[in-house]
């Protein structure tokens, strides 16, 4: 008894494409199939990337100042770049991101720039605050919200990622550092990314020699425990050069 034909084998392929033949009908060659998506076809990773790419960046274009609109990230800070691209990817490692130096150096833009690269990187989830130091004082402090304060403390805690701009330049007070503290801290726990941005270091610069303080630093006017996490937390970029401001 000859050996069965099994479905699906060249044997059976080969048979079938005699009888058709028999009859009259020739079939084309078999080429290769090729049933995976393409990138323009859904299905396909860069397809579904290019779509949360464009959700985030209308977010980003629905939350940016107008004056920041057409931030762009400055070459020569590649630690800027890095960083967003982890935020894209694992943000619960990326840790944060302080950006230092004086007045008009162009802080505000490049933090704005690096949350345009996250938006254009496709992540998972991209929900931003960005909030000034003195916004966000004021929204938490009595009456400022009609939700209340504990809610809007939740909401900054919360996001999977804000922008604190001018961190340091409210009036010191024990209720300003305790508010910073549990924001801080909060998001610290969460491992959530954060963009700070300051006029200040971390630590006073002291005289070498002398040791005497020279000007305030971020642990004078916000206290050791926020500026320990900070230290442990963040990338910190020092923004250098004159104010740009006044230049223009």
């Amino acid at each position: 008894m000859p050996e069965p034909i099994r479905l699906g084998s060249n044997a059976a392929m080969a048979a079938i494409r005699a009888r058709l033949e028999r009859r009259g009908i020739v079939l084309p060659p078999a080429g290769p199939v090729d049933d995976a998506p393409n990138p323009d076809e859904p299905g396909h990773p860069e397809y579904h990337r290019r779509a949360r790419a464009e959700f985030a960046l209308t977010r980003w274009h629905n939350a940016v100042p107008y004056r920041y609109a057409d931030a762009a990230p400055i070459a020569a800070e590649p630690r800027i770049g890095a960083w967003a691209q982890r935020v894209a990817t694992k943000p619960s490692e990326a840790n944060s991101l302080l950006l230092t130096g004086n007045t008009g150096t162009g802080k505000t833009h490049q933090a704005w720039a690096a949350l345009r690269m996250i938006a254009e990187a496709g992540p998972v989830d991209y929900q931003l605050i960005a909030t000034t130091a003195a916004d966000l004082y004021g929204r938490l402090r009595p009456g400022g919200s009609d939700q209340g304060t504990e809610h809007e403390l939740r909401r900054y805690t919360r996001v999977p990622l804000l922008l604190l701009d001018d961190l340091g330049s409210a009036k010191a007070s024990e209720w300003v550092e305790e508010i910073t503290y549990r924001l801080i801290n909060e998001r610290y726990n969460a491992c959530k990314p954060t963009i700070f941005t300051s006029n200040y270091t971390t630590e006073a610069p002291r005289d070498p020699e002398t040791g005497r303080v020279l000007g305030p630093g971020l642990d004078i006017i916000l206290g050791d425990r926020i500026v320990s996490r900070l230290a442990e937390m963040t990338t910190v970029v020092v923004m250098a050069g004159r104010d740009r401001r006044r230049a223009a």
